[in-house]
């Protein structure tokens, strides 16, 4: 992104002080959720993982209101129940490494819950989003590089010479352009509406961890149970905020017969 920025538009690289501290804050933010999550995968899989990311909703659905200053909405604490039932569902029978993965997964969720509300509050006074994306990214590895010595060797590895195509698709597609459209997607969606927009990720990442590397052995049947109420939830919650906001239909005037 900074060659990026050097080539096309420089001032983009000049912000205001206060609010190039406040992107890089959110940044270390950032960096610690992807911390949590990579973390969770090394702890458990890559299903639990992605099971622990879908509570995102749920979390957003309470930081979003505390920081906005707004009541808790019904339908978000109905969702909110049934992400917790599955929640449970998928830890009562988890192996105890496993659970371990989740609960680092779910610190994770909250964690990135946080992200999008102060995200949309610095869009939302004009910040440029590649701007907030170049230095959001300067904090994340600078989190990333803090967490390195609290690692032990098993959750760490340099990458070698077959692992760099695959990570610059990781930092180019899925996390520069990405992030990118995101930050720009908030200048007209809520939070809680641009986390709902990666409801599909657990989905397709649990089918790729079963076809990759055949999790679904090492997995119960209350772990897809669990995680389908996750997702289920996660749909359940814009629909019930369309009934709300659909306006009556009017009716049509009874006709006299005479």
């Amino acid at each position: 992104m900074a060659v990026w920025l050097a080539a096309t538009n420089r001032a983009l690289f000049c912000l205001p002080r206060r609010r190039l501290l406040a992107v890089l804050g959110l940044g270390l933010l950032q960096g610690a959720h992807w911390v949590c999550f990579f973390w969770s995968v090394s702890l458990a899989n890559v299903s639990v993982a992605l099971a622990a990311f879908a509570t995102i909703s749920l979390f957003t659905a309470i930081t979003e209101p505390l920081i906005e200053r707004r009541a808790i909405r019904p339908g978000e604490l109905l969702c909110g129940g049934i992400v917790i039932a599955g929640i449970l569902l998928i830890a009562g029978k988890l192996e105890d490494h496993h659970r371990l993965g989740l609960a680092v997964g779910l610190v994770g969720a909250f964690l990135h819950s946080i992200f999008p509300v102060l995200n949309r509050r610095l869009v939302a006074r004009g910040t440029p989003s590649r701007s907030m994306l170049l230095y959001e990214m300067a904090g994340a590895c600078l989190m990333a590089a803090l967490a390195l010595p609290f690692i032990t060797p098993y959750h760490f590895q340099f990458p070698t010479g077959g692992d760099w195509i695959p990570l610059l698709v990781l930092a180019l597609l899925c996390t520069t352009v990405a992030h990118t459209w995101n930050i720009h997607l908030l200048r007209r969606l809520t939070a809680y509406t641009a986390n709902l927009t990666m409801n599909f990720e657990p989905v397709w990442g649990i089918l790729l961890g079963a076809i990759l590397f055949h999790e679904y052995e090492q997995l119960h049947f209350a772990f897809y149970l669990g995680t389908a109420l996750i997702i289920v939830a996660n749909f359940l919650d814009p629909w019930l905020k369309k009934c709300r906001k659909s306006p009556p239909e009017a009716s049509s005037p009874t006709q006299n017969p005479n």
